[in-house]
């Protein structure tokens, strides 16, 4: 009896035995691909390969952005939900208030992928991994860091939190900087961490890398200025913008207020805003050298042409139209020096219909500009009311047509390029381009001429002199519109100016907008703004003197306010 159990109990083992190592085989070579597919279900991923967007560069090839690799955390809620307790350990390292995220997981809980914390620097993301915590999932990803910061801000712009261009050259060139992402397949284990690569799908196409035509240390300095003297003069804003004279680059291009790119895209900017290149503004007296280059295109007008501004004030219709005092006498020089209004109103009233209009045309007034950054404002500007005697005076003086600073700036390049109008380019370019001849180059150096006389002591802007160069330039200062009128209490300064003389080589327009201060001229604001920034520019881009004596204020100091040897 006893034999007879010891073989049957055997008999059973071996059954057992022949029973797994048939189920082993059947699994193994028969029931292979389903078990592999369930395996490879929980543990083979395929994951994006980010792709790095390309790096900015000024024009001497510092960088201005550039991408830098950080880790996105995030976590499967429909198939794990994180205890309270795991979220309490997490928060902290992830920087977000436990509550919040708890209450986040729970809003998404029937998600399968949900963002717990977005470019979390690589030292972070180590913290995190080492709690081991089941069902976090981990990708990487880069962020944007602006090396020009508040400075660049508008020229540069600012990607958002999925790097993809929200503002300035980041945008406009964004098919060109944010390449392509790659794919691989990864083996993961129950904690999310990648164990091994198995496959590589396709290679990530990395961005283009970018060179700009800006100057970061212009950038800098002129930013420097232009918040002082915003801030000195209690002005809502300020726009400056500084071209090459001889190719037309951006060399420079700054607003106050502006805005960190570096900081969360959370907090918002009140200074976004490109106002150099989004806003417009009526030029004022800045019109007047192209009323004057008008005249002088006609034949009759020269530099010492006089004309009579006596008493100070003319009536053209029902406007009057005043100088500030009585000039008597004025030559045509004389009138840009004065930046008389009744002196340029007779002198455009004397021309033809068209005449003043079509200079402005020429020199590239309403017109797109296509430098590249966006937002650009065409202005007003049309021919509608010509017949009348009215606006053909007060388009002589800047009244009745909008321009953004970078088109005054640009405007402006025809009058110091020999006559030949330039395409503006915020991208560093390798050769001049090819311009257009839309005025004489003896009647443009004229005027030139003439505009020198601005910056002299009897001139509106003694303040825009520099020791050492030949300045020529004009002032502007424009009223505001309110409640349906122009007001004598918003003003916007302007100078735009051209250094050095001789050979010019930038091309600077300064706005301050609404000074607040008891000095709202463009002559007492603009001006000495340009002649700081201008100084330090001719000395970083290398220009010799033009002058064969230093220009020195009355009281024998220089723009910048140390004493001119």
């Amino acid at each position: 009896m006893k034999v007879w159990r010891h073989h049957a109990v055997l008999c059973l083992f071996l059954a057992g035995c022949a029973a797994l190592a048939a189920r082993v085989v059947y699994l193994a070579l028969l029931d292979k691909d389903f078990l592999q597919d369930q395996g490879d279900a929980r543990s083979v991923r395929e994951v994006v390969i980010p792709s790095r967007r390309g790096v900015i560069y000024d024009r001497l090839d510092e960088p201005l952005a550039i991408s830098t690799p950080v880790v996105a955390v995030w976590s499967d809620p429909s198939q794990r939900r994180l205890s309270r307790a795991e979220i309490d350990r997490l928060g902290p390292l992830l920087g977000r208030d436990a509550e919040q995220l708890e209450d986040h997981l729970n809003r998404h809980a029937d998600k399968a992928f949900v963002y717990l914390k977005r470019r979390l620097s690589w030292t972070a993301a180590e913290r995190v991994r080492a709690l081991r915590i089941e069902g976090l999932h981990f990708s990487e990803e880069y962020r944007r860091y602006y090396i020009g910061a508040e400075t660049a801000a508008h020229v540069v712009g600012v990607t958002n939190i999925d790097d993809r261009g929200l503002e300035g050259v980041e945008l406009a060139f964004d098919d060109l900087l944010s390449g392509e992402h790659g794919r691989k397949v990864v083996l993961k284990d129950r904690l999310g961490a990648t164990i091994r690569d198995l496959e590589y799908i396709a290679a990530p196409r990395l961005g283009q890398d970018i060179a700009l035509s800006i100057d970061l240390r212009l950038q800098y300095f002129a930013y420097r200025e232009l918040k002082d003297a915003v801030a000195g003069h209690q002005a809502a804003s300020g726009s400056i913008v500084i071209l090459d004279a001889r190719t037309g680059e951006i060399l420079a291009l700054v607003n106050s207020p502006s805005y960190n790119p570096n900081e969360s895209l959370e907090l918002g900017f009140a200074g976004m805003r490109n106002r150099a290149v989004t806003d417009s503004y009526e030029p004022g007296s800045t019109i007047k050298p192209f009323a004057v280059l008008a005249a002088l295109e006609t034949g009759e007008y020269q530099p010492d042409t006089v004309v009579d501004t006596a008493p100070g004030y003319w009536a053209v219709r029902r406007k009057l139209i005043e100088d500030p005092v009585n000039y008597g006498e004025l030559t045509l020089a004389g009138i840009v020096r004065k930046s008389s209004q009744v002196g340029i109103s007779k002198v455009a009233l004397d021309l033809p219909e068209r005449a003043v209009f079509e200079v402005l045309q020429r020199a590239g007034i309403g017109d797109y500009i296509g430098s590249g950054l966006p937002g650009e404002a065409i202005g007003t500007f049309d021919d509608s009311g010509l017949r009348s005697e009215v606006v053909r005076a007060t388009l002589a003086y800047g009244y009745g047509l909008s321009v953004s600073p970078l088109q005054l700036a640009q405007a402006y390049l025809p009058i110091a390029n020999d006559g030949v109008r330039l395409p503006l380019s915020v991208i560093k370019l390798r050769q001049p381009p090819q311009g257009e001849r839309v005025f004489a180059a003896s009647m443009t150096r004229q005027l030139l001429s003439m505009m020198e006389g601005v910056t002299e002591r009897t001139g509106t802007a003694p303040g825009a002199q520099l020791a050492g160069y030949r300045v020529a330039g004009k002032t502007g200062t424009a009223r505001l519109v309110s409640d349906g009128g122009y007001t004598d209490q918003r003003h916007v300064a302007l100078f735009a100016g051209v250094v050095p003389l001789t050979a010019p080589r930038i091309v600077m327009v300064v706005v301050i907008n609404q000074p607040g201060g008891p000095q709202i001229s463009g002559g007492a604001v603009a001006a000495p703004i340009f002649a700081r920034v201008a100084e330090r520019a001719l000395r970083l881009l290398g220009v010799a003197p033009d002058a064969q004596h230093l220009i020195a204020a009355v009281d024998g100091t220089g723009p910048s306010g140390g004493r001119v040897p």
